[in-house]
């Protein structure tokens, strides 16, 4: 009976013509000779990027048939561990004449069965090279993929829409040259400051799109965090989560927030909420960026900045995020960093800068963010900490992003770059 249902999920599949979904940026190989793997937030688009992917295979010649794709989410396959070979078998069945080597096999969300790893392996040593599989909760961590999958796998990151691929969604045409254009995208970055990327939500008015991120958040909560970490303490975690967004670009101390708890009546140890700040990082829920130092220790114990998923997801939770713009802006340079896949830090010695990327050993960039330089104490405060960043690590330039202003100077022979966000984001 299974193998008969996975017969038909398959015919399903082939006969069913592909989505019409919007290109993501992300820029994944098709014939690596590894398993892809994609991680990341829930609802970040890896099942869309899996279709990107088939449409690119299909474009090559690929036969429509030579791809096999199965969402594991699908309430019709109760898959248990030693029945996944099913699924070859249904695939051989079909397609006799078809080698199961030059086949590309796309799994989604094959988290839910249990030994999946043990199953992927032996389809990749035995079978094809060409596999791509999706996950998303917290039984889905890199650190585990790396460990199952031992060297066999490439994982990439699928985070919430950039801002370049928002506008692609909206149909707006990037015309950086054309007044018009610009003031198309500005309003546009506007709202993308405001409600996020998360490519459900684009559109959607504000009430429903807080709810639908609400429910994001409560998913988060009880299917990944309590599932695999088995938190028995609810209130005390809910209120570590609301602590944790409210510090979103702010210097995270668990010390404080532990004695927050104290005094507040929740039993809970200071230790288990170290452990509470590992677990949101592993499901994307709140990035962690810390302090740049030649100390190993100190950069892993001391100071840490703390940046969530996306901007929407903060203002969906009632945090008036989005009232502050320069957080707003510094939140959004900081995840297009991270997409650009960048090693970044911040700096602060006696001034501070908000990011420095390093490449290998050295750092080759200095960059602030600050919503405008007209009022002269600020911009003191911002040129302070990027030319004393730089000059630490003999940088010759420097960028300050800011909200619409752009211009270039030197000061202290170092060449500072203002810019404004549009075009940093689009650049």
């Amino acid at each position: 009976m299974k193998k008969e249902i996975l017969k038909k999920v398959i015919r399903d599949f082939h006969l069913a013509p592909l989505p019409v979904l919007c290109r993501r940026s992300l820029e994944v190989p098709l014939n690596s000779g590894k398993i892809i793997t994609l991680i990341g937030v829930r609802r970040s688009g890896k099942t869309s990027y899996l279709f990107n992917q088939m449409e690119k295979l299909l474009a090559r010649g690929i036969t429509r048939t030579s791809i096999l794709y199965v969402n594991f989410e699908d309430e019709r396959l109760d898959l248990k561990t030693g029945e996944l070979d099913l699924l070859l078998q249904a695939y051989r069945e079909l397609y006799p004449d078809t080698g199961i080597e030059g086949c590309y096999f796309f799994f989604d969300e094959i988290q839910n069965i249990e030994g999946w790893d043990t199953f992927i392996r032996r389809v990749y040593d035995t079978g094809t090279k060409n596999i791509f599989i999706t996950g998303s909760n917290a039984r889905f961590l890199s650190s585990d993929i790396a460990t199952s999958l031992r060297g066999r796998t490439i994982s990439y990151e699928v985070f919430p829409l950039s801002f370049h691929e928002y506008l692609f969604f909206m149909g707006v045409t990037v015309d950086l040259h054309s007044t018009k254009s610009i003031a198309r995208i500005n309003h546009h970055l506007t709202d993308y400051l405001r409600n996020g990327g998360f490519p459900e939500v684009i559109g959607y008015d504000e009430r429903l799109r807080n709810r639908v991120l609400q429910e994001y958040f409560n998913v988060m909560i009880y299917r990944d965090l309590l599932e695999r970490y088995q938190i028995k303490n609810i209130p005390a975690l809910k209120f570590f989560l609301k602590r944790l967004m409210a510090s979103a670009t702010k210097q995270v101390s668990v010390n404080n927030i532990y004695n927050e708890l104290k005094s507040s009546g929740f039993k809970i140890g200071k230790n288990q909420l170290y452990e509470n700040l590992e677990a949101c990082q592993n499901i994307y829920l709140a990035l962690i960026l810390r302090k740049h130092t030649t100390s190993l220790v100190e950069r892993e114990l001391g100071e840490k900045k703390i940046y969530a998923i996306d901007n929407g997801l903060l203002n969906a939770l009632s945090y008036k995020f989005s009232d502050d713009t320069g957080k707003t802006m510094e939140q959004t340079v900081f995840l297009e960093l991270k997409r650009r896949e960048k090693e970044v830090y911040f700096y602060k010695e006696r001034a501070e800068c908000d990011f420095i990327v390093k490449q290998g050993f050295d750092v080759v960039e200095a960059i602030q963010v600050v919503v405008g330089l007209s009022d002269d104490k600020t911009r003191k405060r911002e040129l302070r900490g990027l030319l004393e960043c730089c000059t630490a690590f003999g940088l010759k330039e420097g960028l300050i992003i800011t909200a619409d202003t752009g211009e270039e100077f030197m000061a202290n022979d170092i060449k500072v770059t203002v810019m404004p966000l549009y075009r940093w984001l689009l650049g």
